[in-house]
């Protein structure tokens, strides 16, 4: 146990430049708080203690602001990046080293049973406010850009991106035209309103023309 925490600690000072000292990271670091919290609720699960698991991950959520299930099984030097907002449902599976930062969910698509949650294979890095959503698979070494709503598998080695999300990158490679800029993901919204916006100035354009015909034909 005492070498899983100390493995924890470590991952903070790889992962984080802002940690200086292992007592800071013990007494301030709410993600690792969660983490050390869901191990004690998943233990209580598999017994099949599911009152006081929920009770355990509850206190833990409400004293951290991250939730995770304690059926959510997760793998070794699992990182949450400052945390608030992180929801993890019951059903997910995460590998080793994968990453994920704050406003991060990990959600299901409706009220089916079974594996209804996704799995986040090793070292998988998703980013802040990204929705993966659904019994979905993301592979290993995959990037989810932040913002991004993922619906379906992600390749391995990739990076997706977008509302749905969309492979941009695998093996290295650019899928079309779009590559990973946190600070210029697609906007889907934004195109529609930038179309829209188009739209009404030819109009307004075409109305112009017409009007300025009607008043030469009147004063003809």
């Amino acid at each position: 146990m005492f070498g899983r925490m100390k493995e924890d600690i470590a991952v903070v000072f790889e992962q984080d430049p802002a940690a200086r000292r292992k007592i800071e990271i013990i007494l301030t670091y709410a993600g690792l708080h969660a983490i050390w919290a869901h191990r004690v609720a998943h233990a209580l699960f598999q017994k099949k203690l599911f009152f006081l698991a929920r009770v355990v991950s509850q206190i833990s959520r409400f004293f951290t602001g991250i939730e995770i299930h304690p059926g959510a099984k997760i793998g070794r030097r699992f990182f949450i990046d400052h945390g608030m907002g992180v929801v993890i449902g019951e059903t997910c599976i995460i590998g080793d080293d994968v990453t994920i930062f704050q406003g991060v969910t990990l959600g299901g698509t409706g009220k089916e049973r079974g594996k209804r949650h996704p799995t986040l294979q090793n070292n998988v890095l998703v980013a802040t406010g990204a929705k993966v959503l659904g019994s979905i698979t993301i592979g290993e070494n995959s990037k989810v850009g932040a913002g991004s709503v993922v619906l379906k598998d992600v390749p391995a080695n990739a990076t997706v991106v977008g509302i749905p999300g969309r492979v941009v990158i695998q093996d290295g490679r650019k899928v079309g035209k779009q590559g990973l800029n946190h600070q210029n993901l697609p906007d889907p919204v934004s195109d529609i309103c930038n179309m829209l916006e188009a739209k009404i100035r030819k109009l307004e354009k075409e109305v112009d023309e017409l009007r300025t015909s009607a008043e030469k034909e009147r004063m003809s």
